[in-house]
C-alpha cells in the first residue's frame, strides 16, 4: 500500500515553487491560502532554528488574514510574504532596525510604509520580518539584537548583507520570494551569496514613503529564485504615491513578459577589476562565463566600462563622497529612531561601529555633504552618457570575493570599523549604481569552492524592462532555480 504524502512532504514539494506558480494555483483552487501559509509557517518553525532568518513571527495575524474574506484579490492573493526589519513598517508589529535599543524597548510600528501597502494589495499575506545588520550598515547579517543569520549553502558562511536574512529565507525554500532593501549593494549582495535574482530597481521605481523619500541612495525590492517573481512583483508594486519625490521613466509594461523572446541584439560592456581591492578569480570566471553566455544568445560584448569607475583618483573620490553620505545618513536614522522611542538613542543602544558612524556623520559640515552630494551628480551624468553613448548594459561581478565566513565582518570596540572596511570587496561593485540611481541586478551565474557567487547587470535609469529582458535570456539557458542550497526545505 501506498503511503500518503506527508504534511512535510508536500510542503518541501510546494517550496520549489515561485511565487507566480503558488498563485496561479491559489486562484485555479488547487491550494488555498490558508493551507499555502500553514505550510510557509511549518518549514520556518521546522527548520529556521538552523538560520535564524526569520526575527519576529506573526503566524496568527498571517492565518487569520488567509481565511477572511477580506484578502485583496490581488494578482498574489494568499502569497505569503517576508518583510525586511529595516524601514519597510508594518503597523501594529515589531519594527528594530537592527539595532538592540530598538529591541529592548520592543518597539510597533504604528503605520504601514507605502510598500508594505502596495504587498497587502498585490494579496501577499505576510508572515514575518527577516533579520538584518544593525541599520543595514554593513555587507554581512550578524547584529548583537538577534544573533547572525547563516548561508543555507554552508552554515559556517554569512548570507550577505544587508537583506541576509530575506535570502536565507528564500534560498532554503521557506517561501518563494522576500522584501528586501539596497543602499549600496543590499538586495544585490545577499543575492549573490544565495544563489538568487536580486533587482535593485531605479531610484523612485518603488514608493519609500510615507517616512523615507525616493531620491535617496536606498531602494526595496525583493530577493527570489526567478526572474519572472522579480518582474511580476515590481509589476505589482512599483507604482508610486501621491506625493512621492521621484517618478522613474517607464520603458514598457508589463515587466512580465515573453518580450525576451525577440529582443535585439545588445551592446555590453564587461568591466573585471577595480582599483581599491582585488578580485576572486572564481568571481571573474562567473562574469566570462556569462559573456560567453550572452554571445551565444546573439548580444555584443566587450571589455569596456565608464572610464569614471576605473579611475583610481575618481574612485577613491566617489568613495569619500559615499561615506559620507552614509555616516550622515546614518547619524540622521538615530534621529528617526529617537523619535519612536521618545529619546535619544546612547552608546549601550547600539554596536561600535554604528555609534562610530553615526559620530562621524554628527562631525561633518554641511559644506562637506554638499560637496559629496555634488561628486554623486557629476558621476551620474558621466555614467548616463556612457549608456547614451551606445552601450545598452554592463556586466560585472557582484561582488569582488565571496562569501565570507561568520564574524569577520562584524565590528568590535577595539576595532569598530573593521565591518565597515571589510565589506568594502562586497560592494565595489554595487555602490556607484545606488548613487546613480541606475537599475542592477544579481544573477546567480558561478560558483567558488561550493559557494555560490553572482555576475551583475546594470542597465541605463529606467530600464529595468532590458535588464529584465536579458536575465530571462540567461535564465532559460542556466535554469538556476533548479539548484538549490543543500539546506533546502
Amino acid at each position: 500500500m501506498t503511503e500518503s504524502p506527508s504534511k512535510t512532504d508536500t510542503s518541501d514539494d510546494l517550496s520549489r515553487l515561485d511565487a507566480v506558480a503558488l498563485a496561479k494555483m491559489i486562484r485555479d483552487k488547487e491550494l488555498s491560502p490558508v493551507e499555502v501559509v500553514s505550510l510557509t509557517i511549518e518549514r520556518i518553525e521546522r527548520l529556521d532554528q538552523n538560520l535564524n532568518s526569520v526575527i519576529h513571527r506573526q503566524f496568527e495575524r498571517a492565518l487569520e488574514l488567509a481565511s477572511s474574506s477580506e484578502l485583496p484579490d490581488g494578482p498574489f492573493k494568499g502569497v505569503p510574504m517576508l518583510i525586511k526589519d529595516l524601514w519597510a513598517e508594518e503597523n501594529g508589529e515589531p519594527h528594530h532596525a537592527g539595532v538592540k535599543g530598538m529591541r529592548d524597548a520592543k518597539y510597533i510600528a504604528r503605520t504601514d510604509s507605502d510598500l508594505v501597502t502596495r504587498y497587502k494589495e498585490a494579496g501577499f499575506i505576510i508572515v514575518g520580518r527577516t533579520n538584518t545588520p544593525e541599520m543595514g550598515a554593513v555587507a554581512t547579517t550578524e547584529p548583537l539584537a538577534h544573533g547572525p543569520t547563516k548561508n543555507p549553502w554552508n552554515f559556517d558562511y554569512g548570507p550577505g548583507g544587508s537583506s541576509g536574512g530575506a535570502a536565507a529565507a528564500v534560498a532554503a525554500g521557506f517561501l518563494p520570494a522576500a522584501n528586501a532593501s539596497d543602499g549600496g549593494g543590499s538586495i544585490r549582495i545577499p543575492a549573490a551569496m544565495c544563489g538568487l535574482v536580486g533587482l535593485k530597481p531605479s531610484r523612485g521605481r518603488v514608493p519609500m514613503g510615507p517616512e523615507k523619500e525616493e531620491w535617496g541612495v536606498s531602494i526595496q525590492h525583493v530577493v527570489s529564485h526567478t526572474v519572472r517573481d522579480t518582474s511580476a512583483i515590481l509589476d505589482a508594486t512599483g507604482i508610486n504615491f501621491p506625493g512621492d519625490g521621484v517618478f522613474a521613466p517607464e520603458f514598457g509594461r508589463p515587466y512580465s513578459n515573453e518580450n525576451f523572446r525577440t529582443l535585439k541584439p545588445l551592446k555590453i560592456g564587461l568591466k573585471i577589476s577595480d582599483p581599491r581591492v582585488e578580485v576572486n578569480p572564481d568571481c571573474i570566471e562567473a562574469v566570462y562565463s556569462a559573456a560567453s553566455l550572452l554571445s551565444d544568445l546573439g548580444h555584443h560584448v566587450e571589455e569596456t566600462s565608464p572610464q569614471a569607475l576605473n579611475d583610481p583618483e575618481r574612485v577613491n573620490e566617489l568613495g569619500w563622497a559615499f561615506g559620507i553620505n552614509w555616516s550622515v545618513n546614518i547619524a540622521a536614522n538615530f534621529t528617526y529612531l529617537a523619535e519612536r522611542l521618545g529619546r535619544e538613542l546612547v552608546e549601550d543602544d547600539v554596536e561600535p561601529g554604528t555609534w562610530f558612524l553615526a559620530e562621524r556623520g554628527k562631525e561633518q559640515s554641511a559644506t562637506n555633504f554638499v560637496k559629496a552630494q555634488g561628486i554623486m551628480s557629476t558621476l551620474r551624468r558621466e555614467l548616463a552618457n556612457w549608456w547614451a553613448d551606445g552601450f545598452d548594459l554592463l556586466l560585472t561581478p557582484t561582488t569582488a570575493q565571496p562569501p565570507p565566513l561568520l564574524d569577520r565582518l562584524t565590528p568590535t570596540e577595539e576595532d569598530p570599523i573593521r565591518a565597515s572596511i571589510e565589506s568594502v570587496p562586497y560592494s565595489v561593485f554595487t555602490f556607484p549604481f545606488n548613487t546613480t540611481g541606475q537599475p542592477a541586478i544579481s544573477l546567480p551565474i558561478g560558483s567558488s569552492n561550493g559557494l555560490p557567487v553572482g555576475i551583475q547587470l546594470v542597465g541605463a535609469y529606467g530600464r529595468e524592462d532590458l535588464i529584465l529582458a536579458v536575465s530571462s535570456q540567461l535564465e532559460e539557458v542556466v535554469n538556476w532555480s533548479a539548484n538549490r542550497a543543500p539546506f533546502h526545505a
